[in-house]
């Protein structure tokens, strides 16, 4: 039953743990197709601009959230912190960010996106913004949360699961 006492539908009721691990294992296939795809769009992009996967990735974090330390970072993208640092170090020869003191720690530097930061990733996130445009499939706003919630589901349940 439904929160108003309507009874569910067979597709709209819960999966049992079997049926769900079959599920999952199908959307997980489908993301891996998807970002292996996504990812070549992106390095060929980054041919004609220069700039790695990795680097666009510290530059969306900067313009999203404003200037961070590089643990910061490498916590959200859930990435190590040596990898997140030579991210920042080739967009810092590229001057799209700068290392500012931070008044809260005197050993972990901010990074703050440069104008010429924020010029390229909105560029980039246009051209991005395009082609996501052409997604077919006439999705509605509620597919489109539907599968957004059960991503940040998949997420939440993997950061807290632990493998022994």
């Amino acid at each position: 039953m439904n929160d108003d006492d309507t009874p569910l539908s067979p597709d709209s009721a819960p999966l049992s743990p079997d049926d769900l691990g079959d599920r999952v294992s199908e959307v997980f296939d489908l993301i891996g197709a998807l970002y292996r795809r996504g990812l070549r769009k992106l390095e060929q992009a980054e041919k004609e601009e220069g700039v790695s996967v990795g680097v666009r990735s510290v530059l969306v974090l900067l313009r999203r959230y404003g200037p961070m330390t590089v643990p910061q970072m490498a916590r959200i993208m859930a990435l190590t912190r040596q990898f997140v640092q030579r991210m920042v170090n080739d967009a810092v020869a590229e001057e799209w960010v700068e290392v500012t003191p931070n008044p809260a720690h005197q050993r972990s530097s901010l990074i703050r996106i440069t104008g010429a930061g924020e010029a390229l990733i909105d560029a980039i996130l246009a051209r991005e913004h395009a082609l996501n445009r052409q997604v077919g499939g006439d999705l509605t706003e509620a597919e489109l949360t539907a599968c957004r919630r059960v991503l940040k589901e998949m997420l939440r349940t993997f950061d807290e699961v632990n493998v022994d």
